[in-house]
């Protein structure tokens, strides 16, 4: 998945809390939130001046029920419950949590909340001699 199949997908499935994304998904996804947090930030100094951050706290409420959606799809991926995503409610230790599951790549094959969002991969047939 590119970046703009990302995109694409985050809002086209911000009510999607039931299926599967992919790790690449889920990053091009935060990458773009933290893009457009960084130029609405920009496009409000310019504008407003320091201290105002109207375009900003309008981008973050536009992007908070995609984001909330990508980041529960992705914990499906790891075959875990979308609530797990309020370990992020305890300081520092859940954010780690969080992010080292994020990291990780999915469940091979069908899971619990779904079929694999890359497909069926083929793992190579090792033979042994």
């Amino acid at each position: 998945m590119n970046f703009s199949e990302a995109i694409s997908a985050g809002f086209a499935g911000y009510l999607d809390f039931n299926t599967r994304s992919s790790r690449s998904a889920y990053w091009y996804w935060s990458l773009f939130a933290v893009l457009v947090g960084i130029a609405t930030g920009v496009i409000d100094l310019i504008v407003f001046g320091p201290g105002t951050s109207a375009l900003n706290i309008l981008a973050s409420l536009a992007l908070l029920l995609p984001g909330l959606a990508v980041g529960v799809r992705r914990l499906h991926d790891l075959n875990r419950s979308g609530w797990w995503l309020l370990i992020a409610l305890i300081p520092i230790i859940g954010a780690l949590v969080l992010l080292y599951w994020f990291v990780q790549p999915g469940t091979d094959g069908d899971n619990d909340f779904g079929s694999n969002p890359l497909g069926s991969i083929q793992q190579p047939e090792v033979s042994v001699r």
